[in-house]
């Protein structure tokens, strides 16, 4: 508890935080009559801009302006089914989701920023340069970032990565919100949500389930995930979409929390060390590049390899040699993330090429150069480049 002598760890590192990402999802700004709800956002609001005359920096990741244009358009909800009626929805809602927050944050004198990104902006290694370089600036002025997925034009680029890749790096704000922190190396991941948390006895396909709530996870196992819920009825998430985003959260070194934020006062419970939903606490780190190839980089092709290799790469001692490859698919560009998987196509780790598919192609199988460059074995993903995944 809040005047409790000896806090728990989580308790001392949510008191110290001083970079926060809070994402808000569809049922949190929206009312049920589909507009945007005005007194739930106000007191989060006054949260926010305490929390920054706290001297925390605050970076908000809004999901609505899709619900936002609906109600506008007076569309029925079966109308987002069709992708470009929903891209329609998401340019009308978007201008009036930023109009709202003017007018809440004008009255604390906080300055806005609308950042709209695609996945585009993760995948490529100079834009995702860019982005954290025009965050930090933003952060440094003072300014509150609020950010979204690009709904208007991100197709195109979906269509694009999934000839290239067959996976989106974000399908929902959760992960996109996990993603904001880990670039700019945030301490919490806040997702307020219109659950408690995550339940320990949810009976799998209960939408209504009942049970406690778990107050900490500090690993987050495939029992824990098997408890997840299908996406709201509002939004594009689920429970599932939120355990995803607290593991990257976790893998950054920080902690997420998942909390109803349809209960007043939740978002400053938070930071006033009050059990509050539930906290995912991880006391390690993966580096910086590394997060970036297993999470937010897009995948350009498959590189399957042999069981010598795998073992071999398994130990996180070794180079994926081109001896090792038994096949090259989909089409990549040298310094593109692959996906490494075993004969069974099992992805147990993700790596940057030194070379475009064509040239790793030409290096396996009968190629005169068997696998070997001026009498060395050939180096396709160098040690440094290769991410073990954690597929328990």
């Amino acid at each position: 508890m809040k005047n409790d002598p000896i806090e728990s760890e989580q308790q001392k590192r949510l008191r110290a935080a001083r970079r926060i990402v809070v994402k808000l999802g569809t049922g949190i700004v929206t009312g049920s009559d589909g507009q945007f709800n005005a007194e739930r956002l106000e007191a989060l609001a006054r949260t926010i801009a305490d929390l920054k005359k706290g001297g925390r920096q605050i970076v908000l990741v809004s999901s609505g302006a899709v619900g936002l244009g609906r109600w506008r358009l007076g569309l029925h909800r079966d109308r987002l089914n069709d992708l470009v009626m929903r891209q329609a929805c998401a340019a009308v809602g978007q201008s009036l989701l930023m109009h709202e927050y003017e007018k809440l944050f004008q009255a604390h004198g906080i300055q806005l920023a609308q950042v709209l990104l695609t996945e585009g902006d993760f995948v490529d290694r100079t834009r995702y340069s860019n982005l954290r370089e025009t965050m930090e600036a933003l952060l440094k002025l003072g300014v509150l970032p609020i950010i979204n997925e690009n709904d208007t034009i991100s197709t195109a680029e979906l269509d694009y990565l999934n000839i290239r890749a067959g996976e989106r790096i974000f399908s929902d704000n959760d992960r996109l919100a996990a993603l904001v922190m880990s670039h700019v190396e945030a301490d919490v991941l806040v997702l307020l949500t219109d659950v408690d948390g995550l339940m320990e006895f949810g009976p799998s396909g209960a939408k209504n389930a009942t049970g406690t709530v778990i107050p900490l996870v500090e690993d987050l196992t495939p029992e824990l995930k098997s408890l997840a819920l299908g996406p709201s009825e509002g939004g594009r998430g689920g429970m599932l979409t939120k355990l995803d985003a607290a593991e990257i959260a976790m893998q950054s070194g920080g902690i997420a929390v998942i909390a109803n934020g349809k209960k007043p006062g939740t978002l400053r419970r938070i930071f006033e060390g009050e059990p509050t939903g539930t906290v995912f606490l991880s006391k390690t780190r993966m580096a910086g590049k590394r997060r970036w190839i297993a999470y937010a980089a897009g995948v350009r092709g498959r590189v399957i390899v042999n069981a010598g290799a795998r073992d071999a790469l398994t130990e996180g001692k070794a180079s994926l040699l081109a001896s090792g490859v038994v096949g090259v698919e989909g089409e990549f560009d040298a310094a593109e993330v692959v996906s490494i998987v075993d004969a069974e196509g099992a992805e147990f780790a993700r790596g940057i090429s030194d070379y475009s598919c064509g040239d790793a192609r030409g290096m396996i199988g009968n190629g005169s150069s068997g696998g070997r460059t001026n009498g060395r074995a050939s180096v396709l993903v160098k040690r440094d480049n290769i991410v073990l995944l954690d597929r328990k």
